[in-house]
């Protein structure tokens, strides 16, 4: 029976396991050559590896008398179950699809981004369950992963949460596709709508944009704080919400994206009289995204 299984195997060499230095070479080889099938041979691997141990110890719970148990009977059932785990790897919807996956977004951000949207597919609810946060985007995961190291580097700083700072910036760029222009189309990295006050000494944007005057929307000219760099805008931000007796109650406020929402929308930082709601939702979306790509 050993014979037998060894020929099997033969055949299937170009199947074998990892565990063989001669497929784990060859394994070694196509990672040069064709990184994304050897992605993909990689998962099998895995796969074939944990039916292999699933197998063996499915036999030795059920089979194992000791009667006739020897070194050759031993060898030939750990062949037979590493034929079988190679038989049953790489079927469609199977664990090596799930592994390949994951690997992909270990080494890729933009597959890591897909990964988040795809993770955050049940869309959250509304305190009365109404299913208020649409399922997001993989545009919408690309905007957090783009930004996420900055924000929590300002949470550590200033203990303003990470998801509350993106969803915010989300919320005022929608996802980063309406970002703030200077006079000749070069970004201002403004990505909370700040004026630019009297007492800005910086770089201006002046464009035009909503504001609500009586809860009527007008389309008015403003000018707009512009920065050298999204990290700057994050932490000018920061200063803003923290340094300004004005947003005092935000403060008091970062355990609920509702709670901090309607704080801003109270100390008028917009006056979009629906801004309140419109921010939470992002925020709570932000959140998911947060959780998937972590």
């Amino acid at each position: 029976m050993v014979a037998d299984v060894r020929f099997t195997l033969g055949a299937d060499a170009a199947r074998g396991l990892a565990a063989d230095a001669r497929s784990l070479d060859a394994l070694k080889s196509a990672a040069g050559r064709d990184p994304k099938a050897a992605l993909k041979e990689t998962a099998r691997q895995f796969e074939a590896l944990f039916m292999r141990e699933l197998l063996k110890s499915m036999r030795e719970a059920t089979m194992k008398s000791g009667l006739m148990d020897n070194e050759g009977t031993d060898l030939g059932m750990d062949l037979l179950d590493e034929q079988w785990a190679v038989k049953m790897t790489g079927l469609p919807g199977g664990l090596a699809e799930m592994i390949e996956r994951q690997l992909q977004q270990q080494i890729d951000p933009a597959a890591r981004a897909r990964g988040a949207a795809e993770s955050a597919a049940a869309p959250a609810t509304g305190a009365a369950g109404t299913g208020a946060v649409p399922r997001p985007t993989a545009a919408q995961a690309a905007f957090v992963e783009q930004h996420r190291a900055t924000a929590q580097q300002v949470q550590r700083e200033t203990g303003l949460p990470a998801a509350f700072m993106i969803g915010q910036a989300a919320h005022e760029t929608g996802w980063g596709r309406s970002e703030i222009r200077t006079a000749d189309g070069r970004p201002s990295y403004n990505l909370f709508g700040i004026k630019a006050g009297p007492g800005w000494k910086g770089k201006v944007a002046e464009v035009t944009t909503t504001e609500y005057v009586d809860g009527q929307p007008r389309k008015v000219v403003e000018r707009f704080r512009a920065y050298d760099s999204y990290a700057e805008a994050f932490r000018d931000y920061a200063r803003l919400i923290t340094g300004s007796p004005r947003y005092r109650a935000v403060l008091r406020n970062l355990h609920s994206p509702q709670a901090f929402a309607q704080q801003l929308q109270q100390a008028g930082y917009a006056t979009d009289p629906q801004y309140a709601a419109k921010l939470s939702r992002v925020i709570n979306t932000t959140l998911q995204l947060q959780r998937a790509l972590t």
